[in-house]
């Protein structure tokens, strides 16, 4: 008897329902947390690339486009959360198939993200690259 009483009583059901849910939906939520927060920043390095460029273009030549690129960088008053300027390694490279083109490349080094202490999994790489090809003149 008292064990059809057992299998009947629906009281705690809940509690272990949610001791069943609650772990894997706070690693779900975490890793959203932790992708979104790596995202973010790698769409700050393509942006940051692209304004680099964009003031790059008015160097005569790959050296002048380099420091031009780098002084943007270095004096840029943007602030972009979570990003260290002085972690950014910038690299402007002529086109060897095109001429009238050139690249700005950027290398991040991301591991002081707090994303990598939350938890062990797979999280992409800690150094995030971006560049912005960008054409000198007209079409």
């Amino acid at each position: 008897m008292a064990f059809r009483k057992l299998f009947r009583e629906k009281g705690g059901a809940s509690a272990i329902e949610f001791a069943i849910v609650a772990p894997v939906f706070i690693l779900i939520v975490l890793t959203l947390v932790a992708f979104g927060i790596y995202l973010s920043v790698a769409s700050s390095i393509q942006q940051i690339a692209a304004d680099a460029a964009r003031t790059a273009i008015a160097g005569l030549n790959a050296s002048e486009r380099n420091v031009l690129a780098r002084n943007f960088i270095a004096q840029s008053t943007l602030t972009y959360y979570l990003i260290d300027p002085t972690k950014l390694v910038v690299s402007v490279t002529d086109d060897q198939l095109n001429e009238q083109q050139f690249t700005v490349r950027l290398e991040y080094d991301a591991s002081d993200l707090p994303i990598w202490s939350l938890y062990s999994f797979a999280l992409p790489d800690k150094t995030i690259k971006r560049f912005t090809t960008i054409r000198i003149g007209g079409i």
